[in-house]
């Protein structure tokens, strides 16, 4: 496999003939790190792998020099490469970053994949109480993404959460790259929906090779993740409760869902393993919960969630159907996007009815949102609308349809395009 860094960078040469790289930022993620570039606090990235961590760490060394800061007070360690295959603890790390620097000036710290060192958070809290460096680490195993490392990691850090590629990340990469976009930009959300948007895929042409990729994203999570976090007694039990829960997203479901549905297929199984395994999948970032809050209590409701993929790509991987079930598919694509945009998201309830979302961020930022394909029929039209005229308190709704023509506003509610919406880079 070619590696995924490979993709995100272009080769070019100045007018000296030198080689220079050009990396493609992600500005969206960039901007939540770019004021911490000095400070000591430890920047955590984190993300399902292959989501374009490694080349978030180049997009910010580039900055740095372009801001000035010398080659020799960078260092950079890809722990993923053989170079480093044995650095495996705390005092190899040391001697191999202390080999690294050369005179007592500010240095910039990048380690990559940093949970290849069992015990590191020893050395990373040592060199953060030096004062003399601004250390950026980035992992990809469950421990690291589970929520432990707080109490590892002494005093203050904080984490930049990656997603793959949104849909107008995914054009503008192609771009980048030189691939061929679709001036149809509507048919060209349809291929994003089934290729995904790991970068890594965009090397690849032919749709299959795209998600054997994706595939063997998967393949790897478990087996260098889960497998090496926490013990799994029975991985056919595990892979099948994985795959109804990537099946089903976007539908309510719960511990006791699955449990029963494992049950009537005479699979022996306990609720407390089903809530295991559903926790490494959160952890490793192949799916996202969604909780249920209900809209008169304002409380969170216990049992049922909705589940998202990090990822659409990894439905179609693991699935011979290539058809588009544009309901949750619209969810998963608009889940994501306002994830990247820093909304929180839950599922409304009230009643019998349910909001899609209920988005916030920040202080006052608070919406209603519904997503379909379209509202053509008189029974969508209800199902749609229903529940914002249940809703009284008169916050900001949205309708987000991919069709084309629809009419814009109707009672108040703003009916917006998905596809242009995230085309264009915008909020709520």
């Amino acid at each position: 496999m070619v590696d995924n860094l490979t993709f995100l960078i272009k080769i070019i040469y100045n007018f000296n003939g030198d080689i220079m790289e050009m990396v493609y930022k992600r500005e969206e993620y960039l901007k939540k790190i770019r004021g911490f570039y000095k400070d000591s606090m430890i920047k955590v990235i984190t993300g399902i792998r292959r989501c374009g961590k490694s080349y978030l760490l180049k997009s910010i060394i580039e900055e740095l020099k372009e801001n000035g800061v010398l080659d020799k007070d960078i260092i950079y360690i890809e722990l993923d490469k053989k170079n480093y295959k044995n650095i495996n603890s705390p005092s190899d790390l040391e001697k191999l970053i202390d080999s690294l620097i050369i005179d007592d000036d500010f240095k910039y710290l990048f380690i990559d994949e940093v949970q290849n060192v069992l015990g590191f958070e020893s050395i990373i809290n040592a060199y953060k109480e030096e004062e003399n460096f601004s250390i950026f680490i980035t992992g990809s195993n469950s421990y690291l993404l589970s929520g432990e490392l707080v109490t590892k990691l002494t005093g203050r850090y904080i984490e930049i959460e990656m997603l793959p590629l949104n849909f107008y990340e995914y054009v503008d990469m192609k771009k980048f790259l030189n691939k061929e976009v679709n001036p149809n930009i509507y048919l060209e959300f349809e291929e994003f929906i089934r290729n995904g948007g790991f970068p890594g895929s965009l090397y690849y042409d032919n749709y299959q090779d795209k998600l054997l990729y994706t595939k063997s994203v998967i393949e790897q999570i478990l087996e260098k993740d889960i497998k090496n976090y926490k013990k799994i007694k029975d991985i056919e039990l595990f892979e099948l409760i994985e795959k109804f829960v990537i099946n089903n997203f976007g539908c309510r479901i719960s511990i006791k869902s699955i449990y029963d549905y494992l049950i009537n297929q005479k699979i022996s199984v306990d609720r407390r393993t089903v809530k295991t395994y559903i926790a490494l999948l959160e952890n490793a970032k192949i799916i996202y919960p969604c909780d249920l809050f209900d809209i008169k209590s304002k409380k969170i409701l216990d049992g049922e969630k909705k589940y998202y993929l990090a990822d659409l790509s990894i439905y179609y991987a693991l699935n011979t159907d290539n058809r588009i079930n544009y309901g949750p598919v619209l969810e998963n694509v608009l889940f994501s996007y306002l994830k990247y945009k820093n909304y929180s998201l839950s599922v409304g309830k009230i009643g019998n009815l349910e909001c899609d979302f209920i988005a916030r961020r920040g202080v006052d930022e608070y919406f209603y949102i519904q997503v379909s394909k379209n509202i053509d029929d008189e029974k969508t039209y209800e199902r749609e609308y229903k529940p914002f005229y249940q809703i009284k308190e008169m916050y900001p709704r949205y309708l987000f349809v991919s069709d084309l023509i629809f009419q814009k506003n109707i009672d108040g509610i703003k009916n917006v395009n998905i596809i242009d919406f995230i085309y264009n880079k915008q909020d709520l």
